[in-house]
């Protein structure tokens, strides 16, 4: 038992080394992508750096989900297999600030880690490739494109094989929240069900001073926004969570004209199927009575986003047992679930696995989708650290 420690020990010293001697370059790979960032579906600059990186490591790549890669490793045994989930998309928003490898896109920025998270996963894919001949199992790599915007990559990635022969998936967050180098996961439902909904409310167009002989869309759109508020505070069981929430009013050219429509969206955040059922139901009921009710008419649209996403307890377990272990125990922290929603979802819907938020808030105040977003590059390798332990010793068969 004294030996094994003492080896366990050792393996670890050595991985860390080997991920101090790489962190210049995680570095720099990290802010190539943010200087280049692009928003989902069109990362095909961003994919082809990390093709030809992975096919430099010596690693089959097999193209997924239109600029998704899928890269295996196979190691000397046949052991169990792992995928380990990079999302690759920015974000459609111009980004403000003076930092020196600043959006070069406009239009576009990383505002939401993804650029690290592509780094922390070309960093993992580099030091177990270096370890190959003694890897137990295989390594499969998802770098998968539109996280951000729904319907999302993970559904096609997975009917593309990303999953196939997958015993297990991991995936990380980089996270401003949380203090750098921490640990955030919750057993069971950790994200949202992310819906969204629009509508069109139709009225008669007329002069802003003969509002008598108008039917005013923007009246009734004013009303349907104050009414829908009744849905979580009258409606939904106040023990389950749930969030309406309007995103855009628009409707109208000038200041003296009632428009004849005003258009509106939003979006519903719930954990259970039931709940998000009576949220759409009752939002096409208000909007719909309330516009009849002042004259008017309602068209409605209603879009089920990502699921909800679950952890698997077991796997939640295993996580927090490999990151007291690398990272020591002060690095996990309580976090209550959070009303956004996260496309890997699907993977866990398919197979075992454990997602988690990874602390890269110091110094960093702006949050997620703001356009001075920052992390803290103190996280990187830290989450290689990590990602790379939750591989090995789940191939190693030290998992829940």
């Amino acid at each position: 038992m004294h030996e094994s420690r003492r080896d366990n020990g050792k393996k670890l010293a050595d991985l860390k080394d080997e991920i101090n001697a790489l962190v210049a370059e995680l570095v720099r790979w990290r802010r190539d992508f943010h200087r280049h960032p692009e928003i989902a579906n069109e990362e095909k600059w961003t994919s082809g750096v990390i093709r030809r990186f992975l096919e430099d490591l010596g690693l089959p790549v097999q193209s997924a989900a239109g600029t998704g890669l899928i890269a295996v490793l196979e190691g000397a045994g046949n052991g169990k297999t792992v995928a380990l989930r990079a999302d690759m998309d920015a974000l459609p928003l111009q980004e403000e600030g003076e930092k020196e490898y600043k959006s070069l896109n406009p239009g576009a920025a990383h505002a939401c880690g993804h650029d690290g998270h592509m780094a922390i996963l070309m960093a993992v894919a580099k030091i177990l490739a270096g370890r190959k001949d003694s890897l137990p199992g295989r390594v499969v790599f998802l770098f998968q494109p539109a996280e951000e915007r729904p319907p999302g990559g993970a559904k096609r990635m997975i009917e593309e094989g990303a999953l196939d022969g997958v015993d297990a998936v991991f995936g990380l967050h980089l996270w401003q929240p949380l203090p750098t180098g921490t640990v955030g996961i919750v057993k069971g439902a950790m994200m949202a069900q992310s819906d969204e909904f629009s509508l069109v409310v139709k009225g008669k167009g007329g002069h802003g001073s003969m509002p008598h002989t108008a039917i005013d869309p923007i009246l009734a759109a004013s009303h349907i926004v104050v009414n829908v508020q009744t849905i979580v505070s009258r409606n939904v069981d106040p023990l389950k969570p749930c969030v309406v929430s309007f995103g855009t009013v628009s409707g109208g050219t000038v200041f003296n004209i009632i428009p004849a429509e005003v258009s509106l969206t939003g979006t519903v955040r719930s954990f259970e199927t039931a709940v998000q059922d009576l949220a759409e139901r009752r939002l096409h009921e208000i909007a719909e009575e309330t516009a009849r009710a002042m004259g008017a008419s309602c068209s409605f649209n209603y879009i089920k986003g990502y699921p909800a996403l679950v952890n698997h307890a077991g796997m939640v377990d295993f996580v927090t047992g490999v990151a007291a272990k690398v990272l020591g125990e002060n690095c996990l922290k309580r976090i209550d679930p959070i009303m956004g929603g996260e496309d890997f979802a699907y993977y866990l819907q398919k197979i075992p696995g454990a997602f988690f938020f990874f602390g890269a808030g110091d110094g960093c105040p702006f949050p997620h989708h703001h356009p001075v977003f920052e992390i803290d590059e103190k996280a990187l390798p830290q989450a290689v650290l990590l990602m790379a332990s939750l591989a090995l010793e789940f191939l190693g068969g030290r998992q829940a």
